[in-house]
């Protein structure tokens, strides 16, 4: 349910209302607008009286929401989400680059291709440490290795880390990662996305390779629902019967992600087409439809990369690619956010 107050409602009368929804063991999410505050009530509103809800004072109109998700739902924030992600701020009109290769290989591959993707204007790292793979043959990552690795690369570059969790198990050694991505494979790993909700590291959910947008939507749910509503979306292609490309993105996510929910959307290129030189224009296609940053897959060497090499650019490449993104964000009226500074013993 949705409650719209009026315009001027005193705090003590705000506070007033909200205890009096407490004690019918309901909880009022505040977001305050510029000209509006609107309360997002959740738990058992059928229970409610709506009639009673629109004659208290303070309330100007009162909705019941029909889809099943509540927190990720726009009517319960109008606003768009802003979510801090080590001091970056993504989503809320910003625009941002998250770069780097698909797997973590060693200590001068990660940190090389970190130094060439922030000078280009990448603010954050990617890098798999842990590899969720078709085939039990292939490699899997570098594990905990990786995960150091990645703190490395941070260390020397400034650029907080986005990599990828598997495992409940592994929770504890992602405490200091930036930015915990959700596959697509596990996007319903629903003990895996209620573990999530327990804290408070932003999450990069991806949808899964056949799932809907509504299913999407109610996986950021279980996590929103613990507690933890640091959620970015992730569009990264969907399974169709088109054998030409990889996945499919699906563009059309980003504008309808953004009128059902207020969480930001990325839109990952190089998983969706799973061919390097279909990056670009997917990229730009998703910086127009209004996506609020790209995560894009960056190898110093794609031809002997561990994973996904043919998805991958070149630094040279990703050289290329940052001065077209930035001309279309700006177009499009979105804020790029220069990366953090370098560490003083490297600035």
């Amino acid at each position: 349910m949705v409650v719209i107050l009026k315009e001027n409602v005193s705090q003590n009368q705000l506070d007033t209302f909200v205890g009096w929804l407490h004690d019918q063991d309901i909880n009022a999410k505040i977001t305050h607008g510029v000209h509006t505050t609107i309360l997002g009530l959740v738990g058992d509103t059928a229970s409610l009286d709506i009639d009673i809800i629109r004659s208290v004072s303070i309330v100007e109109e009162v909705m019941r929401v029909q889809e099943p998700y509540k927190k990720a739902n726009r009517k319960f924030h109008p606003l768009d989400s802003a979510i801090n992600v080590a001091g970056l701020t993504i989503g809320g009109g910003t625009f941002h680059v998250i770069a780097g290769p698909c797997s973590v290989e060693s200590e001068g591959q990660i940190t090389g291709i970190a130094r060439r993707v922030r000078a280009a204007g990448a603010t954050l790292l990617r890098g798999g440490a842990f590899k969720p793979r078709t085939s039990p043959y292939a490699f899997q990552g570098m594990r905990a290795q990786g995960l150091e690795l990645l703190r490395e690369a941070r260390a020397a570059t400034g650029m907080p880390i986005v990599t990828e969790i598997m495992s409940v198990a592994h929770l504890d050694l992602f405490e200091d990662v930036d930015l915990i991505q959700v596959g697509a494979r596990n996007m319903q790993n629903f003990e895996l996305l209620k573990e999530l909700g327990h804290v408070q590291t932003p999450i990069l959910l991806k949808r899964g390779l056949a799932n809907t947008i509504e299913e999407l939507l109610m996986s950021a749910e279980y996590i929103m629902a613990g507690g933890n509503e640091n959620v970015i979306l992730c569009e990264r292609g969907v399974r169709t019967f088109e054998t030409s490309t990889r996945n499919t993105l699906d563009v059309s996510a980003v504008p309808m992600l953004k009128k059902l929910s207020h969480l930001p959307v990325v839109i990952d290129p190089s998983h969706a087409s799973g061919l390097s030189w279909m990056v670009e224009p997917l990229s730009l296609a998703a910086v127009a439809a209004g996506a609020d940053g790209l995560i894009i897959e960056v190898h110093n060497d794609p031809e002997h990369a561990l994973s996904d090499g043919p998805q991958s650019l070149t630094p040279d490449q990703f050289d290329t690619l940052m001065p077209r993104l930035r001309a279309m964000a700006e177009f499009m009226g979105k804020r790029l956010e220069a990366p953090l500074p370098l560490p003083e013993k490297d600035a």
